[in-house]
């Protein structure tokens, strides 16, 4: 039998883990036996799928160390190691670098963006890697757990008004092979997937929000549709699952490729 990274028993910390990505990845690693801490700023929501999973709800702001400090020690007091760490916590922002007006891009989204999307993906990498670190090896390789990072195919060719967004993603994409460098020396694999069009809340509902979505699949290879956020959250499992993925960025996608706009 192949040797894998065993689930049940164990302890996760999911940013972004009350809606959408983050919240199917919550259900999936709990259905596995893991204790799962949802870190999210939503509290309601966040609580509430904690609740309905047997984990543990931590507010947490991914742009402030404290804040995800915090977090990473409440996923790491559980009970169980902490094997587990997965950043889907993330925020979109849509500008040019100069606008039809003449304007240049407003400084200050730029910065949110990266705060949320690169530094917050940083901060839950290297603090939750370090909590990974004070556990015992799980097997005979010497792991002790897996990263798992979202980027985006954005951060590989982003379309029009994407320049914040993009630059986000494609520093989380950058972060991937010398973080499994780096994290190598203490049993952590670090993973990096880049969704493409994922059909989440975020599209609303209703006639309006299906026209649209049918404009974003066209593009779409095979299958012709949108990707479900189970999809990805089985994609995370079989990550964490496999013992010989690391140092990966893998699209996920249906083979889509981005045009200009």
């Amino acid at each position: 039998m192949l040797p894998a990274m065993e689930i049940n028993g164990t302890a996760a910390i999911v940013s972004g883990g009350a809606s959408g990505l983050g919240a199917a990845t919550v259900r999936a690693l709990a259905a596995a036996g893991a204790k799962v801490t949802v870190a999210d700023l939503n509290e309601q929501l966040g609580q509430a799928l904690a609740d309905e999973v047997g984990g543990i709800f931590a507010r947490t702001d991914v742009s402030d160390a404290d804040s995800v400090r915090a977090a990473v020690d409440t996923a790491a007091a559980a009970g169980q190691p902490l094997r587990f760490v997965i950043s889907c916590a993330g925020i979109g922002w849509a500008q040019r670098t100069v606008g039809r007006d003449g304007q240049p891009h407003d400084r200050a989204a730029f910065g949110k963006v990266i705060d949320v999307n690169l530094i917050g993906t940083f901060n839950l990498m290297s603090i939750g890697a370090a909590a990974v670190a004070r556990t015992e090896p799980a097997d005979a390789d010497g792991a002790r757990g897996v990263v798992i990072n979202t980027a985006s195919i954005a951060g590989l060719e982003g379309q029009t008004g994407q320049l914040a967004y993009s630059a986000s993603k494609g520093g989380i994409i950058g972060m991937t092979v010398p973080a499994a460098r780096d994290l190598a020396a203490i049993g952590v694999r670090v993973n990096t997937i880049c969704p493409g069009i994922i059909d989440t809340p975020i599209y609303g509902a209703g006639p309006a929000s299906e026209e649209f979505k049918a404009k974003l699949v066209a593009p779409v290879v095979f299958p012709k549709r949108l990707g479900t956020a189970a999809e990805f959250a089985q994609l995370v499992r079989a990550l964490i699952e496999n013992d010989y993925m690391n140092a990966e960025i893998i699209r996920f996608d249906g083979g889509i490729r981005f045009q200009p706009k």
